[in-house]
This record gives structure tokens, sequence and C-alpha cells, in this order.
């Protein structure tokens, strides 16, 4: 049996635009003569398609346009399609996660979704469960089981050969744990196994590709290009590696190809072209603006310097090289007379009151302000610079440097960023050298360094994610040895900073827990652990 797996990047909402993804997926695949054709979970309406699924009109529309996608493809081999079928039976969620068989012309079968995933897409929200595991179909005498998402994972009798439509997202080092389970399951029940994954960026969500094939021994014998959309095929009758692309699967690596990928769809997927980022002379500014070129091409960033009468010299000679070597155009706005506009008009509520953060924040603001005002003349997206590890202890200026469209590196932690920009900068030197030794700094005030706030990154970053992605509490991450002291601080940090998350633009999640779409916390509420 040939199998032939879509890995789409579809637009949610976009269901024509999608329709026609697939079907120019499927004229593709045919040269190859497979017997099925499989296109990922949910690949009709986009994924995740969040609340759309409750606009009745949105479903009534996907049930007709997956209706003249099937007369379209009437001629092409049989093809599973992720879709989200309305439940009739009167009783429980109004959808059913679905995959729809198009046959001769129209939809001949449909197979619907069991386990439902509780975690990112929050599935129990909109969905009814299945009425069981396995479901499946006959191909030409081959019982082929049909599995939707992680219910590949249930026990059940044993088809021939076992597809899965898939809406995996992306998170560092997640494809090798994903390769190996299915390698298992497969060596475990003796049955050959396809999947076909999503790929693209999605709002916060990064879909990576990747879908693959293993035989019945568990052999890898297929496998997509990892962030990049194809046709993948495979004839299960020969059990030997056929089409395995290569791939990088170093976190720094994967990390770089994620954000890109990320950054590209979200802006694009938005309707617009081109971004503009606030450049300091800083390592996160730095690796964004990289980010940027790469995903978008540097006709399309712009650099934006804002120098304040604390910014040193060596920052925006660094700032002007970073630029140079990217290729991305520049624009230097001093603040200074804009700071000495707001000084001039607050003097008098302020009289008698020492400067304090106050005045440091407003800088921050007045840079947004110039930023947001350089994005709507010129319909351009700002992306916000801050990383993981200030985004978890509030290390940044609400309606200042939090300001953006999207914040490219949130979900990555300062010490991932100087991994990622010295993995780049062996390739092919852009980011510069004294930007990857200086010790950081906002530079709000004269000889400002992080460290005068934050404890040391390392150990910032140590204790972060045991806190964050570990679940650890303040005890456990004591008892492993941290001092006491610094990580009683972090966690009231964290918790004190929720409520500029809230209200933070979205992120790109790239770890296995983002605050975007993995962390719910309240704003207004006593720490537990003190």
């Amino acid at each position: 049996m040939k199998i032939a797996l879509l890995q789409l990047n579809t637009v949610v909402g976009d269901l024509a635009g999608n329709a026609d993804r697939i079907a120019a997926g499927v004229d593709e695949a045919v040269h190859y003569r497979p017997d099925l054709i499989v296109a990922p979970e949910l690949s009709l309406p986009g994924c995740p398609p969040r609340d759309l699924l409750l606009q009745t009109g949105f479903i009534a529309r996907s049930l007709t346009v997956l209706g003249e996608l099937a007369a379209d493809l009437r001629d092409a081999p049989p093809v599973l399609v992720g879709f989200a079928e309305p439940n009739l039976t009167g009783t429980g969620r109004p959808l059913f996660n679905a995959a729809a068989l198009l046959r001769d012309g129209a939809v001949s079968k449909t197979f619907r979704k069991a386990l439902l995933s509780s975690g990112v897409f929050d599935e129990d929200r909109y969905f009814e469960p299945g009425p069981g595991i396995p479901q499946s179909l006959n191909l030409d005498g081959v019982t082929v089981g049909v599995t939707i998402g992680e219910e590949i994972r249930c026990a059940g009798p044993v088809p021939e050969v076992i597809v899965n439509l898939s809406a995996s997202p992306f998170a560092a080092g997640l494809h090798a744990l994903r390769e190996e389970a299915l390698s298992e399951i497969a060596r475990t029940r003796q049955v050959a196994i396809v999947s076909a994954n999503l790929v693209g960026g999605n709002d916060d969500l990064v879909f990576d590709g990747r879908s693959i094939a293993v035989s019945a021994d568990g052999t890898l014998i297929a496998r997509g290009a990892a962030f990049a959309e194809g046709v993948v095929t495979v004839d299960l009758a020969r059990p030997v590696p056929q089409a395995v692309a290569p791939d990088d699967p170093t976190p720094e690596a994967e990390i770089w190809r994620a954000l890109v990928l990320g950054t590209r769809d979200y802006v694009q997927k938005c309707d617009l072209t081109s971004v503009l980022i606030g450049l300091s002379g800083g390592i996160d500014s730095s690796l964004v603006a990289a980010v940027a070129a790469r995903a978008l091409g540097p006709e399309n960033v712009l650099g934006v310097l804002l120098p304040s009468p604390h910014t040193s010299a060596e920052s925006i000679e660094d700032a002007r090289e970073l630029a140079a070597n990217l290729g991305i155009g520049v624009q230097c706005i001093p603040i200074a007379p804009m700071m000495e506009a707001f000084d001039g008009a607050l003097a008098d509520v302020f009289a008698g009151l020492a400067p304090d953060i106050t005045e440091e924040n407003l800088q921050a603001r007045i840079r947004a302000t110039a930023l947001m005002a350089l994005a709507n003349k010129f319909g351009s997206m700002l992306l916000s610079t801050g990383n993981k590890s200030e985004v978890a202890v509030g290390y940044s200026t609400l309606y200042g440097d939090a300001a953006g469209g999207l914040s490219v590196i949130a979900d990555v932690p300062k010490g991932m960023v100087y991994r990622i920009a010295r993995w780049l900068n062996a390739q092919r030197p852009v980011i510069p050298e004294r930007v990857l030794q200086k010790p950081p700094s906002a530079e709000l005030r004269p000889g400002q360094t992080d460290q005068e706030i934050l404890p040391p990154y390392d150990l910032l970053d140590a204790i972060l994610r045991r806190h964050i992605d570990c679940f650890e509490s303040v005890d456990e991450i004591i008892a492993a040895g941290y001092p006491e002291e610094t990580v009683r601080e972090v966690a009231r940090m964290v918790d004190r900073a929720e409520f500029k998350r809230r209200q933070a633009p979205p992120g790109i999640k790239v770890t296995g827990r983002a605050f975007s779409t993995d962390w719910h916390m309240p704003i207004a509420a006593k720490p537990w652990w003190q």
C-alpha cells in the first residue's frame, strides 16, 4: 500500500484557501499513485480554530466547502481530511473533531476523535468524544485504522495499517520523543504507522511538520521536512528507509527555525509584510532582528535606534553594526527632547520627589510611543524583544518595551538567547561580538545592569525552569540546593508579574510550558507558599 501525507500550512478561518491547499497537495501526491492520501487534523478549518468553532455559520460554511472539495477530488484516490463535524445526537458538546473520507466525489465516511486533548487546544470546550477506538476503513482489502491526534496511543484490535491525522505543536526536543513513541507503538502492536502533521505558525503555536512513517518493527521509513510544506510518500510494502528528510534536532537549530517560521506566518497571516524593532544594541533585540530579517527579508525590517542621554556610544555602534550585517533599514530618533518635555510637564506634580523607577519607565514608554507611531504610519508590526526570563519575573515596562504585536522570543530563556546567537554567528557572523560579551543592561540610568535587580541569568533560568516548566514548588527548589532567599524572591517576582503577562502581545511557543498557552494563573491572589 502506498500512502501520501500532506504536510500543509493552513490559515485559521480560511476555509476556501485551505481547501485549495489540500487540493494542490492532492494534485502533487497523485503523481506517486498512492492508494490513500492523508491531510492533517483540522486541516480544513485551520488549527487551532478556537472559538470560531462556536460560530454556527462558520461550521455550516465549512461543511459546504468540504462538499465542494470532495466533488473537486472525485477523480483522486481516497483522501482523509480533518474537519469539525456537527454533533447531531442531541447530547453533549456541539461538534466532533473528525476526519472525512473523500471518495468518488462525496464524503463517504467520517471518523470521530475519541480521546480529546485538554492541553493547548482546549478540545473539551468544543468537541464531544467520538464513540471509541478503533475506527477503520477497508481499502482494497486492507484494514486501515484511522486515528486523530493523541488517540493513536490507545490500544484496540490491531489493523494492518494505522494512519494518524495530527496537529502536534512544536516544542524543543518534542519531535524526537514523538518519533520514539510512534516507533514503540508500531513495534508493540506489530503494525505500520503513518502520521501526517501540520506545519506552520498560527498565533502563538508553531507546527513543525516532520510527518512520519514507521514500519511494523519500528523502523523509520519516511519523514517530512522540518518546518516546511511538502508531500511525503511511502510504500508500506517496502519496510526500509525511503524518504527520510535530513534534520537537525539540536535545540538552537530547532528553536531558530520555529521562531523564523512563527514570525513569518504570524505577520503574513495578519496581512502585513513589514516589521520594525527597537534596536538597543543588546542581545535580545539583536536576535529578534536576525529572526525578522530571515523570516521576512531584510528589506521588510526596520531597526529603530532610540538613544537617551544614558545610552552608551558602544550600544549605538553595536546596533548600527548589527543592522549593517543584516542589511536592514535603520532610523535613529533621539528621545532626549521627549524626555525633557515630559519632565517639564510633570515638574509641578512631582515637585519635591526624587527621581526613581518612574522616570526610568517613562523612557521605555516614550520609546514605545515613537515605535507605535512608526508602525501606524508605515503599516508595519512592532516586534517586542523581551525574553522568557524577563517575562517571567516582570523585568519589563508595561506599555513600554513590552509593547508590540508579537513577542518573538517571549518563550526563549535568556541563556538560550545567547546560545542561539552564538549558533547563528558560527554560520555567518551577524551579531557583534561585543553584544555577546557585555553585561546585559536596559540603560535607563548611568551604569545600570540587569544583575542589580535580577540574580545571575544562569541561576535565574535554572530556578525558573524548575518552577515553571517542571511545576516544582518553592520548597522543592530550595530542597534541591538553590539559595532560599533567591528562590523566594524569584517566585514572588513571577507572581507579581502576572498582570503584565496578561497584557503582553502573544509569544511564539518553543518550550514545554509557555506563558501564552500553558500557564493559567490568577492575578489577584495571595501566594499560597508564603
